[in-house]
């Protein structure tokens, strides 16, 4: 009865906001009244507190709506309901089960995708899943890690995460050992080992599903590498990263000759989509130079040795030594030199300043202090804000 009143109130709800005529049966709408508004978001927080409480691939089948009571083991019981119309959710209209299933939250998509055929196929549909992709992972999934998710695809044989079987050493409960998705397991029908309904890895649920379990390793970029370690404060380098959901953060393998650095704990807001297509091994092509003049924020290529990986290092455009700063006498950005500060590094410091040309910058050793290559100028103020967010408190030795 409970469900009978949430299917057809939603539809009724659907029906006044479109101003459009009534569609239900005279009778239907003559045993409905209400006795107080109801907002949706009301009802949506209702919707997903019963999704929680019962296991919807057993209430929701389609079977007649039936009376629910509780015995004296406190352990729920079905019982006919005489004289109840036969009902289910399947029977509303479509705008009114799409507007339902759009406020479900990601386990609860999961959870009536195992409802039966007809729920999963359209649990599973991409408008679904992209709003969710977007509200959690938008920041992160850029170009690099949508190419790699789309050589995974390609290199497997099979095309469903579920059909993969042990033999390929995949355990098909192994989306469900994880939060959010601790509380769901795959339905079984009646009688057989194969599961009611399988999630499929070509489509943005199989992409979030991936991301939200860890087993989908993705480029990105990290900030601070090595939690902050001195040597590397201020800079960014490339990662492939894996998501924790039991902590909200993310561990990254970092490439190295000879050795693979591994960092774990690692918050959000230390994480970056990599900006610009340029592989870590290759120089960058800077289009940048002519552009650059005193108090510009740059991103400039280093790397200790040409084996190792670049980095990108935050700094700043400044005067040059024959300038005294003062803007209404500056000609700094009519010279070939373009002089680039480090802030974090005492003044002193053979790390503070660098100087590059400006028509014929390339890769080129400085004398034990490392190769730096190309330079992208920074334009947001939310990409410079960032790395004003991570400037040390007091200046490194």
């Amino acid at each position: 009865m409970l469900l009978f009143f949430v299917s057809c109130f939603s539809f009724i709800l659907i029906s006044r906001s479109m101003s459009c005529k009534p569609l239900l049966p005279m009778p239907m709408r003559n045993q409905l009244t209400l006795s107080s508004p109801f907002s949706w978001g009301q009802f949506s927080s209702f919707l997903m507190s019963f999704f929680h409480r019962i296991k919807l691939n057993q209430f929701l089948m389609m079977k007649p709506l039936k009376k629910m009571t509780t015995g004296p083991s406190q352990v729920l019981q079905v019982q006919d309901f005489p004289g109840e119309e036969k009902f289910s959710l399947l029977d509303l209209p479509e705008l009114t089960l799409d507007c339902i299933l759009e406020r479900l939250s990601p386990a609860g998509l999961c959870s009536m995708a195992e409802v039966c055929s007809s729920m999963r196929e359209k649990c599973r549909s991409d408008h679904l899943w992209e709003k969710h992709m977007k509200q959690k992972w938008n920041r992160l999934i850029g170009d690099a890690a949508t190419r790699e998710w789309q050589c995974q695809l390609a290199s497997r044989k099979r095309p469903s995460l579920c059909g993969l079987d042990r033999r390929n050493g995949f355990k098909k409960d192994m989306l469900f050992r994880v939060w959010p998705f601790t509380w769901m397991r795959p339905n079984l029908e009646c009688g057989g080992n194969k599961p009611i309904s399988d999630f499929p890895v070509d489509s943005i649920m199989g992409l979030y599903l991936s991301l939200e379990n860890g087993k989908f390793w993705f480029p990105a970029q990290v900030y601070n590498r090595e939690n902050g370690h001195s040597g590397f404060m201020l800079s960014c380098y490339d990662a492939h990263v894996s998501y924790d959901s039991q902590t909200d953060t993310f561990q990254a393998r970092y490439s190295s000759p000879g050795r693979r650095t591994v960092e774990e704990n690692i918050p959000w807001d230390r994480l970056r989509a990599p900006p610009i297509s340029t592989p870590p091994h290759e120089l960058h092509n800077s289009d940048c130079l002519n552009d650059l003049r005193p108090g510009d924020h740059i991103e400039i290529q280093w790397r200790k040795s040409k084996e190792f990986p670049y980095g990108w290092w935050y700094g700043v455009v400044g005067h040059l030594e024959s300038c005294d700063g003062n803007e209404d006498r500056c000609r700094c950005h009519y010279s070939d030199d373009v002089m680039l500060e480090f802030s974090q590094y005492p003044a002193d410091s053979r790390w503070r300043r660098t100087v590059i040309d400006r028509k014929e910058h390339k890769e080129a050793d400085t004398g034990g202090n490392g190769f730096y290559g190309g330079i992208r100028k920074l334009y947001t103020k939310e990409e410079i804000s960032t790395w004003k967010r991570l400037q040390p408190s007091h200046v490194m030795e």
